[in-house]
C-alpha cells in the first residue's frame, strides 16, 4: 500500500518475562508504561505503523488454542495450531460445524480462549490470562453478508474505519483503494444502487483501508452465483497479492480453497487435520475424511499388498497414503480404503458378466465431458468423467479402470 511506514517491531514471550513487549491486560504492572507508546495512525507512530513478525510466530499463530462456547459440553476447537507467515492467503476448509469459524473468531477477538495463545502481527493477543479488545488487533475483517452502511455512500463505508484520521488522510487512502478493487469513480453510489460483487469488493476494500496486520475472509463468495463467485475470487486473489496482505479464508467451498489458497489447512473435529499446499492435499490427503474434504470421491474397502489393491471393482495400481495406520509387514496383504476419483478413472464396455464388472446406472452431460454412476454389483456407486465423443448408454455392463498412469490411493484401516 503506497501509505505504508516502517514497522515498529515488537517481540513477544510469555508475560511476565522481560522480553514481553506486547498487548497487556488493563491490570497489568506495566500496562500504564505501554500506554505511552504511539498508537496506530498518530502523528507520533506514522499513519499505519506496523508490527514485524518472526518466522516463528508469523502475522498469525495459534498454538494449541481451545474454545468452547457457554452452555455447551464439548469445545469448538481444541489442540488447534496454525502458522501464517506475511503475504501468505491461507484457507481453512472443513465442513459445517468443524470449527473454522469459531477460528476465525478466536484471531478477531470475538471469542475468548481457554487455553493455548494466539498471535497476531508477533504480539500476544489472546490465552487464559489475556484478551485483547477486537478494535486493537488490528485484523481487516470480511463477513459473509458484507456487512456495509445502506445509509452512507461506498466512500463513506470505507472512511468508517479511518474515522481517527485527518480528513486529507483519509482521502489518500480511500481513492487508491477503492481503484484496487475495481470500483473508482463509486464513491458517491449508495449500497442499494450495487450489484452484490459490487459490495463485496466495497467490503474488501473497507478491511484493507486501515492497512491491517491481516485480512480475514469468513466465507465472502457464498452470497453470490456460481460465474460471480469465480470471477470475484480470482479478482480478489489479485487484489490481496497487489496489497501483499496476509489473508486467512475460511470456506466450506473446496474450489475456493484449492484455486485461491498458497495453502489449505484442512480440518477435522475441532483442529486442524493437515496443512500444505492445494496440490499436497491434493495428492497426498493424510486420512480418507480429508481426501472427502478436498475432493468429490467414493471411498471402497480393499485389500493392499505390493502396490496393488483389490477391491469390488477390480484390481488398480494403487499407494498406501498412511503407512503408520496399516496393519501387517512388508508384503502381507492389508485391509484399506481405496479411493475413487472420477477424474481418475476409465469405464469400457464388456461383453461377459464377471464378478467385478458393474452397470451405468446414470450418467450426466456437463459439456466438457460425461460424468457416468455406475453400480457394483455389490450396490456401491462409484463416478467415472469421460471426455470421448462416443456414448455409453444407461444399463450397458462396463468395466471400472484406472487411467493410465493414475494410481488409486488407499488408506489402512
Amino acid at each position: 500500500m503506497p501509505w505504508r511506514n516502517k514497522p515498529l517491531v515488537v517481540t513477544t514471550s510469555i508475560p511476565g518475562d522481560d522480553e514481553y513487549e506486547g498487548p497487556l491486560s488493563a491490570g497489568s504492572p506495566t500496562a500504564a508504561a505501554a500506554k505511552t507508546a504511539p498508537e496506530a495512525g498518530t502523528p507520533d507512530a506514522g499513519p499505519t505503523s506496523q508490527v514485524s513478525s518472526s518466522p516463528e510466530t508469523g502475522v498469525i499463530h495459534l498454538e494449541a488454542v481451545a474454545c468452547s462456547y457457554p452452555g455447551s459440553d464439548r469445545p469448538a476447537i481444541r489442540g488447534f495450531d496454525l502458522l501464517v507467515q506475511p503475504g501468505e492467503f491461507v484457507s481453512i476448509l472443513g465442513r459445517s460445524g468443524a470449527g473454522k469459524t469459531t477460528a476465525l473468531r478466536v484471531i478477531a477477538g470475538f471469542e475468548q480462549v481457554s487455553a493455548g495463545y494466539v498471535r497476531v502481527g508477533g504480539q500476544l493477543v489472546g490465552s487464559s490470562f489475556i484478551h485483547v479488545p477486537p478494535d486493537q488487533r488490528r485484523v481487516g475483517l470480511v463477513f459473509q453478508d458484507y456487512a456495509l452502511f445502506p445509509h452512507l455512500t461506498v466512500a463513506k463505508n470505507v472512511e468508517f474505519g479511518l474515522k481517527d484520521l485527518p480528513a486529507g488522510e483519509k482521502k489518500a487512502r480511500i481513492d487508491p483503494v477503492l481503484e484496487m478493487v475495481g470500483m473508482g469513480g463509486y464513491e458517491s453510489r449508495y449500497v442499494h444502487e450495487l450489484s452484490g460483487g459490487q459490495q463485496q469488493r466495497v467490503a474488501i476494500a473497507r478491511a484493507l483501508a486501515p492497512d491491517p496486520v491481516a485480512l480475514l475472509l469468513d466465507e465472502p463468495f457464498s452470497n453470490l452465483d456460481r460465474q460471480l463467485r469465480a470471477d470475484l475470487r480470482r479478482d480478489i486473489k489479485r487484489i490481496v497479492t497487489e496489497s501483499g496482505a496476509t489473508t486467512l479464508l475460511v470456506t466450506h467451498d473446496r474450489e475456493e480453497a484449492l484455486a485461491t489458497s498458497d495453502r489449505i489447512a484442512v480440518m477435522g473435529d475441532y483442529y486442524i487435520e493437515q496443512i500444505g499446499t492445494p496440490e499436497e492435499v491434493y495428492q497426498n490427503p493424510v486420512s480418507a475424511s480429508v481426501a472427502r474434504l478436498i475432493g468429490p470421491c467414493e471411498l471402497i474397502q480393499g485389500t493392499y499388498q505390493g502396490g496393488r489393491v483389490e477391491t469390488a471393482a477390480g484390481v488398480f495400481p494403487a499407494r498406501l497414503s498412511n503407512l503408520a495406520e496399516s496393519t501387517g509387514g512388508p508384503g502381507q496383504s492389508k485391509n484399506a480404503l481405496a479411493l475413487m476419483r472420477a477424474s481418475e478413472l476409465e469405464i469400457e464396455v464388456v461383453d461377459a458378466v464377471d464378478a467385478t464388472s458393474a452397470i451405468v446406472a446414470s450418467k450426466e452431460f456437463q459439456g466438457e465431458f460425461t460424468e457416468y454412476s455406475v453400480r457394483l454389483d455389490s450396490g456401491v456407486l462409484i463416478r467415472v468423467r469421460r471426455r470421448a465423443a462416443n456414448d455409453i448408454a444407461d444399463g450397458q455392463r462396463v468395466k471400472v479402470q484406472a487411467r493410465p498412469g493414475s494410481e488409486v490411493i488407499v488408506f489402512g484401516i
